[in-house]
């Protein structure tokens, strides 16, 4: 019997032996694969925190005009922008331990495992905030073994790679809300129309709660869940000390007014504007087009939301929907390029083909101020004549006679002023000069003004039949505008990425490309447009519209068969405006090719009200002196129309006019060209 009971003892001390052994060795190997997976998440370092969140764009003055929304609804704030109430409350009912657990509550995790035991299912969650976070940035919420040991893993990297405060900015940042809101702004925003920094305690207790299930907590879903909800996380932060009991009543009792709509709707304003943003975006600040739309970028644009608004409604005001007349207006600050406002056409929902910043047209006689610029820098000046009748031109090589026509085919049938064919719009008076630079000048000098498009190298192009863009144009004249300094159209000014970084800011720079005085000459000339004094054989191009105009303006409009343009400035501002239809169909009514320029004037009258009427200032290098339109002499007191015209210092004119003159009538002494200021005047005329 003793045999027997030794041979037990000795056969359970060898099980008890190995049972301590492989104990020792399970444990050994627990440690071993516990100390891999740390390193190993060492070594991989700190996982990425990035989580789709909408891009915003905004106005010149910080006004949000769109976002995207391919991305979740979610703007990202600091935790110092987060209510301290809200971050209390979801610490309180979601994990009160964080500050002092590494990922996990080991305690919680055991206490959820008795008790869905006891209940044979899934009851009582366990998961800490580093948890919820780990799963919310990088897992699915499918409830599989796998997803729980990378949820795990995950866990370890966030608490050894970030702080708890960088956790917990990121966690409420992340979580769903409901409704399509992301995120402690996005939900605030969306429940209570305010910032997540401006919560009461009331407004937190409410919003920590619907994380919980959004379709059962939410206060659009079911009030009395939702204050059920909220009464326990009111006391839960009692228990705490983190409130006391009249603060949890007081705020339980507080009656709330809630929202229900998100911060950023789809917005209207500047559509085809935001459209062109995102090209950009992508392919001159080579953002990926996932970035765009998911990465949470704050996009600073040019646009004023007054000049965007303006532009609409004039468009609305001349064009009919039932017409099928379209449109393309851009406007811009000739000193620094930014584009103010953009209209793409009458209907961006209809059709979002952008006609500001994609359509190639003609641009008629828009262009002849660029021609007229290189006849300037050649040594023509505004009293340059030439005939004006109706003219085949010949050329050797076997190319084709060109026959141009003037509208209506009226013409001077004698000499007629640069200036006067300006304002006019004479055709011949453009070719001839075109000849004479040689058909390389214009195409190498709609170059040098920002023109891309390419241009044709023909007897025509002086008319305008190489095609366009609208914002092409609306650069061109802006470095006439603002004296010869090289602009280009700018659309984005800063682009900061979710964290507030600067990712790309727009540099201003001033490069002279044009010679100021030059400039200067053209822009007075092109005031011209708008001066009856320069009637001739027809009377100046802008004579319907001049009678709206309240301040001094330079321009030029432009008609093909197909295209109605008007581009023109101020010294402030500069807009282009096209009309015409999409399929290059022929504008037949007189009244169809008015519109641009209404459109134009209006715009403009209604965008500088105001404003100061400011006049374009003279450089050194100018003189001014007056001349009779008619023959660009100088004019004498018996000139019955007279007009203050500028020239580049030394080429002015110097043979008077004599066709007026009596006959006993002495040609006036040149210094009496123009009358003199007293001393006085002079010291104080600024313009």
């Amino acid at each position: 019997m003793e045999i027997v009971t030794n041979q037990r003892f000795r056969k359970a001390g060898k099980y008890f032996r190995a049972f301590i052994i492989i104990g020792l060795i399970g444990f050994g190997l627990a440690v071993l694969i516990g100390a891999g997976v740390l390193l190993y998440a060492k070594i991989l370092g700190p996982p990425p925190l990035t989580v789709p969140q909408s891009t915003l764009f905004y106005s010149n003055d910080g006004t949000v005009i769109g976002e995207s929304h391919n991305g979740q609804k979610r703007y990202w704030v600091e935790l110092d922008q987060i209510s301290p109430d809200l971050i209390d409350a979801t610490i309180a009912i979601e994990d009160r331990k964080f500050y002092s657990h590494h990922g996990f509550d080991y305690k919680r995790i055991v206490g959820a495992l008795i008790a869905d035991i006891k209940a044979m299912a899934k009851v009582q969650g366990a998961s800490t905030i580093s948890q919820q976070y780990a799963r919310n940035l990088f897992l699915a919420h499918e409830k599989t073994w796998k997803r729980k040991l990378l949820e795990a893993f995950y866990t370890i990297r966030l608490e050894m790679n970030y702080s708890k405060e960088e956790i917990l900015e990121g966690y409420l940042n992340t979580i769903y809300y409901g409704h399509g809101a992301y995120g402690a702004e996005a939900a605030s925003q969306y429940f209570f129309g305010k910032h997540a920094g401006e919560l009461t305690l009331s407004e937190a207790a409410m919003l920590a709660g619907i994380p919980k299930g959004a379709s059962i907590y939410s206060p659009f879903k079911s009030m009395e869940n939702a204050k059920r909800r909220q009464k326990l996380i009111l006391h839960t932060m009692t228990t705490s000390k983190i409130i006391d009991k009249k603060e949890a009543a007081d705020a339980y009792n507080e009656e709330l007014t809630y929202n229900g709509k998100h911060l950023h709707t789809r917005t209207k304003s500047a559509p085809y504007f935001q459209d062109a943003v995102r090209h950009i975006l992508k392919t001159e600040l080579n953002i990926d087009d996932r970035v765009i739309e998911l990465g949470g970028l704050r996009v600073y644009t040019t646009i004023d939301l007054k000049q965007q608004e303006v532009a609409e409604k004039t468009v609305e005001r001349y064009i009919s929907e039932e017409s099928d007349i379209q449109v393309g207006l851009v406007a811009m600050n000739p000193k620094n390029g930014h584009v103010m406002a953009m209209v793409g056409g009458k209907n961006y929902e209809e059709s979002p083909f952008n006609r500001a910043v994609q359509a190639v047209r003609q641009p008629g006689s828009t262009m002849k101020p660029l021609l007229y610029y290189a006849a300037l820098e050649k040594g023509f000046t505004p009293s340059t004549v030439m005939r004006s009748e109706q003219t085949t031109f010949h050329f050797e090589e076997n190319r084709p006679d060109y026959t141009p026509k003037n509208f209506n085919s009226q013409y001077a049938n004698g000499e007629i002023t640069m200036a006067q064919a300006l304002a006019l719009s004479d055709n011949i008076f453009a070719v001839k000069t075109h000849l004479f630079l040689g058909e390389d000048t214009l195409v190498n000098t709609a170059k040098k003004f920002g023109i891309t498009s390419k241009m044709t190298n023909v007897p025509s192009l002086a008319l305008g039949t190489s095609g366009v863009r609208v914002i092409e144009m609306a650069n061109a004249y802006s470095i006439l505008a603002n004296g010869g300094k090289k602009v280009t159209p700018t659309m984005v000014t800063r682009v900061e990425n979710y964290q507030g970084d600067v990712i790309y800011e727009q540099k201003n720079e001033t490069i002279p490309i044009l010679k100021p005085e030059l400039a200067y000459v053209m822009t007075q000339m092109m005031t011209g447009m708008f001066d009856p004094k320069l009637n001739g054989y027809t009377s100046v191009t802008g004579s319907t519209v001049a009678n709206q105009m309240t301040r001094t303006y330079a321009g030029k409009s432009g008609t093909t068969d197909t295209d109605s343009w008007m581009v023109g400035y101020s010294p402030q501002l500069v807009s282009a405006v096209w009309t015409g239809y999409d399929k290059g169909k022929t504008i037949t009514l007189s009244a169809d090719k008015a519109y641009a320029k209404n459109i134009w004037v209006r715009f403009m009258e209604d965008t500088l009200k105001g404003t100061p009427a400011k006049s374009f200032l003279a450089p050194k290098g100018t003189i001014g002196v007056y001349v009779n339109p008619e023959n660009g002499k100088l004019a004498t007191e018996n000139c019955p129309v007279k007009r203050f015209t500028y020239f580049v210092a030394g080429t002015e004119p110097t043979e008077y006019c004599t066709e007026h003159l009596l006959h006993d009538e002495k040609v006036p002494d040149k210094t009496e060209r123009a009358p003199k200021k007293p001393w006085y005047k002079k010291l104080f005329d600024w313009s």
